[in-house]
């Protein structure tokens, strides 16, 4: 039984091999967090979990999934989350941030507003705008929803930047592994499925132009955040769709995620 023993990951150990997934809140103030966070991932600290993420943090303001969402695209976000992470710390839990770009699933409704696009309705009675969004190619994330701009090659290189630039402020909050939010149809999820990605450029088409993104994301990351400090990545090992992502090829993206710096997969499916 090793559920109950520490392990080592890099320079990072982990007291026991219990963690607690990312779990939206919808809590956050222009992706600031506050008192809410600190008591929700604060009670799993006390619990004695080893691991303890945060939920997805959007690396820009646009991929931020809802209103509610954490953020660090900024320095003045730091602070709250350092709060967190070193109570987190102090309860003898591993802090860690789970960064993220929602790509063409951004701008949406908090649950129990509907999980439905932002529209005239959310300015009318919450003052909430919805944004324009980037993905792979201009398809909608389902009916309904709203068209997605292709990205260009200078959106990829900020999306790319930005979570280098998020991963320096997760240094600086005092954070001890990041896992980059690559599942359930989020940006890079888009990205690396066959469903989303419609492509003709390096970042579509083939297998090798599909991943390109997580990759190039990997690299930057890995750029600003301490050797010693573990990466992880979330991936959805199928999409349960003819002719999407498969089992095979997350295997063979785990592959290559090791080769730019990552060391561990997170395995969920769908999106």
């Amino acid at each position: 039984m090793t559920l109950f023993t520490p392990m080592l990951l890099r320079g990072v150990e982990f007291p026991n091999r219990v963690a607690v997934s990312p779990m939206s809140q919808y809590a956050a103030d222009d992706g600031y967090a506050n008192d809410w966070h600190l008591v929700h991932l604060g009670r799993f600290a006390m619990g004695g979990a080893g691991l303890v993420y945060t939920e997805a943090a959007g690396v820009t303001r646009e991929g931020r999934r809802t209103h509610g969402d954490l953020g660090l695209w900024e320095d003045g976000q730091i602070a709250e989350l350092a709060r967190i992470a070193q109570f987190l710390k102090n309860q003898g839990s591993v802090p860690g941030i789970q960064l993220a770009h929602a790509g063409r699933k951004a701008s949406e409704r908090r649950p129990w507003h509907g999980e439905t696009p932002v529209d005239d309705k959310d300015v009318a009675e919450r003052g909430e705008h919805p944004w324009q969004t980037i993905g792979p190619s201009a398809i909608p994330y389902a009916e309904g929803w709203h068209m997605p701009l292709e990205a260009t090659h200078q959106d990829l290189a900020d999306v790319a930047a930005a979570f280098g630039a998020a991963a320096k402020r997760a240094d600086e909050a005092g954070f001890e592994i990041i896992e980059v939010y690559a599942a359930h149809g989020f940006l890079i999820h888009q990205f690396y499925s066959p469903i989303s990605n419609k492509r003709d450029d390096e970042y579509g088409g083939s297998f090798d132009g599909r991943i390109r993104l997580a990759l190039e994301v990997a690299d930057a990351i890995r750029a600003n955040w301490p050797d010693r400090k573990p990466l992880a990545f979330r991936l959805s090992a199928t999409d349960w769709l003819d002719g999407g992502w498969e089992q095979e090829d997350t295997v063979a993206l785990a592959k290559r995620l090791k080769e730019h710096g990552v060391d561990m997969i997170d395995c969920s499916t769908g999106g």
